[in-house]
């Protein structure tokens, strides 16, 4: 039985309304402030009707900032941390699906645990790893009594901001959770046709994951382009910074003009790439997290 509730339904779509305008309107302000001029931004209260100065603050702001050469560290970064996440994962969760091998159930649920552990207790032990690679091995020859000091860091370089975030659980445990739903006949009608392991998971596998692949694309590109910790540590070079690190640049200082509306413009042009990657692939991604394509 349904209920006609037209004032409900009215209340219900006010608060929604309310809701979408409290998060808009941040977005909105920050878009003001980049079309206006200095004078107009530094006004008490600030004009909200937006100006025509959002190109020459952008320029200003690109200038600045290295905007142009930090935004395609970001996309670099990004992409990689996206395609290593995508391909690990898929390939663990493959093998914890359909190999037979010791302790599997345990190493499935020693990857989920990782859940559980923030990133900033991680943090120091991953800085440590990165910054001397070969740390180990030193250690190892140092208990043989060999003096020899080997050193390969990977600090401000592109391997040092990919390399240590492109593992994770949360894909694991995902791609696991779709495997266990295809039916063990697809399995069984791949082994009479002669079809090998990485055969099926090629052929058979991939295709089928298309919109989880599609939905964790998004979701990772933006964790990827959205880093901020991580590129602050690992990066010492300003030609190895990244985006976000690039809007802090345009802060004003202590001592500086209050440029704010050339900051705020940065951070418009640093918001569009992630923008676009969602709205161009929001079909798939919702595709992705509605639907299991078997």
């Amino acid at each position: 039985m349904i209920e006609k509730t037209p004032w409900l339904d009215r209340l219900t779509v006010l608060f929604l309304i309310l809701g979408i305008a409290g998060l808009c309107f941040p977005l909105y302000y920050t878009f003001v402030a980049a079309t206006l001029t200095l004078e107009q931004v530094s006004r008490v209260p600030m004009p909200m009707i937006p100006g025509n100065q959002f190109f020459h603050n952008a320029m200003i702001a690109m200038q600045k900032g290295d905007l142009g050469h930090k935004m395609f560290n970001s996309f670099l970064v990004a992409l990689g941390i996206t395609v290593g996440k995508i391909s690990i994962s898929m390939l663990s969760a493959f093998a914890m699906t359909y190999f037979n091998f010791p302790f599997r159930k345990l190493a499935f649920w020693m990857i989920f645990f990782t859940l559980m552990v923030p990133v900033e207790v991680r943090i120091l032990p991953t800085y440590e790893v990165v910054s001397n690679v070969l740390s180990p091995i030193n250690q190892i020859l140092g208990w043989a009594h060999i003096q020899v000091n080997l050193n390969w860091s990977m600090l401000d370089s592109y391997s040092g901001l990919i390399l240590p975030l492109v593992c994770s659980a949360t894909a694991t445990f995902l791609f696991r959770q779709f495997f266990l739903t295809v039916p063990d006949e697809l399995c069984e009608a791949a082994k009479i046709d002669g079809l090998g392991p990485m055969q099926f998971f090629w052929h058979i596998l991939l295709p089928l994951s298309r919109t989880n692949i599609a939905a964790l694309t998004v979701i990772i590109f933006v964790f990827g382009w959205n880093q901020y910790l991580w590129p602050l540590l690992v990066t010492t070079k300003p030609e190895m910074q990244t985006a976000i690190i690039g809007i802090q640049g345009l802060i004003p200082k202590m001592d500086e003009m209050p440029e704010w509306h050339v900051a705020m413009a940065g951070s418009i042009l640093v918001m569009l790439p992630p923008v676009l990657v969602v709205i161009f692939m929001q079909r798939w991604f919702v595709k992705g997290l509605i639907e299991n394509e078997k």
